[in-house]
Formats: C-alpha cells, sequence, structure tokens
C-alpha cells in the first residue's frame, strides 16, 4: 500500500488494527528469543501499538518507525510523555526515555540506523504489504539487519483470494524465503476465524495467525 493509503486511514480515525493492549502472543513468545537487556529494538509500521511499552519495560530500547506524524504524537501524548524532537535525512525523531520513534518511512531505513539492531519485532509490517512492496520490505530492511539480531514475527494466513488485503496473507513457505541467513522457527499457529467477525463477514472462510521466531545467523550475514 502506499503512504497516502495509511496517512488517510489515521486522518479518518479509521485504526481497526490498532490493540487497546498489550499483544498476547508478543508476552508469551518474546521471552524464548532470550534477548539480552538493554538491546536496541525495531517495531516497524509501529502505529501507537501499546507493545513499544511493554519492550521497554523489559529493558530494552525501542526503535519505531511510523509513516504519520498523528500516530507518532498520540502515542506519546496518551502516554502523557513529552518527547524530545530532532530532525535528520530519515525524518522526525520523537525520543522519550528508552523509546524512539522516527517519523518516516521504513524502506529509507540506513545501514548505520540498522546497525544497531539487535531485535525486531514484526507484528504490523510484513501483514500490512502487498507481495510486491513484501519483497522490496524484505531486501531493504530484513537484508540488512546485522547478524546475530533474533526477532519475533506474527503473521496471518488465509485464503488471498477471498478478501482484499490489508491486512495480507503471509504464509509459512513465504517466511522460510527471508533468506540462507535467516534461521525461521514457527513457534505457534492457531486458528482465529471464530474470533474475527469482520473477516467472516467478508467471505473469509478459514483464518489463522502465526508466530516465528527468527535468528539471524552470524556466519552467513
Amino acid at each position: 500500500m502506499h503512504s497516502d493509503f495509511w496517512l488517510q486511514r489515521w486522518q479518518q480515525g479509521q485504526i481497526g488494527f490498532h490493540r487497546g493492549d498489550v499483544m498476547p502472543l508478543l508476552e508469551k513468545h518474546w521471552p524464548s528469543l532470550q534477548p539480552a537487556p538493554g538491546s536496541r529494538v525495531l517495531v516497524p509500521l509501529c502505529g501507537k501499538s501499546l507493545d513499544m511499552h511493554w519492550l521497554a519495560a523489559r529493558g530494552h530500547r525501542v526503535l519505531g518507525v511510523e509513516l504519520s506524524p498523528l500516530a507518532v504524537e498520540q502515542f506519546f501524548a496518551e502516554a502523557g510523555l513529552q518527547p524530545q524532537r530532532r530532525t535528520s535525512r530519515l525524518g522526525e525523531h520523537y525520543s522519550a526515555g528508552p523509546i524512539e520513534i522516527l517519523c518516516g518511512d521504513a524502506f529509507t531505513l540506513d545501514d548505520e540506523t540498522l546497525a544497531g539492531i539487535a531485535g525486531l519485532y514484526d507484528r504490523a509490517a510484513l501483514i500490512a504489504l502487498p507481495p510486491d512492496l513484501r519483497r522490496r520490505y524484505r531486501d531493504t530492511v530484513y537484508a540488512r539487519l546485522p547478524a546475530g539480531c533474533r526477532g519475533l514475527v506474527i503473521t496471518l494466513e488465509y485464503p488471498q483470494a477471498e478478501k482484499a488485503g490489508p491486512p495480507f496473507s503471509v504464509d509459512a513457505a513465504e517466511m522460510a524465503s527471508l533468506g540462507p541467513s535467516w534461521r525461521v522457527e514457527q513457534a505457534e499457529r492457531r486458528d482465529i476465524l471464530a474470533h474475527e467477525p469482520g473477516f467472516r463477514a467478508e467471505g473469509v472462510t478459514a483464518l489463522s495467525t502465526a508466530v516465528y521466531r527468527l535468528w539471524r545467523d552470524s556466519g552467513n550475514a
């Protein structure tokens, strides 16, 4: 989806993808990655996710990336935080405590920024993008994350022909195609169609969510 699509969704308040609580699958599976205390975690297409507060409370330095200035401002305002701001070639940076959000395009993240990332939490980016942009996203973000990086990715799986995304279906085969430098392990997969009336109303006949743990191989980076 082009940037204007997401900017319009935020401006019109069409943010059904936003959760009012921390994602239970993050709470369940993140500890198994055994991330080092103080490590920097990338949260692409972060919106105003409360998951960033959860990660920060576990001792991580969080770098969110979000296109919409409105989403970024709401994130800090709703937490009662007054962020410091600075501008770089990548966009506008908002920082408060261990959380920094870059208001900019994830596709423009440079090697210098990604070099310091030790963890990745992707609940909203992969499934927000159609296939052509997913390939570009993997080639420009995933492929440039440093050796030793570990991540948690949450996807949806459904018959793509039954619904126009976003969110889009991302299956296990696609996750395995991240490349030889990534070790991908499915941690959980569950049927959630009964809990998603919106999908059923659109005629979707099967819907699952899957959780993947990722490790960037030090020898093949």
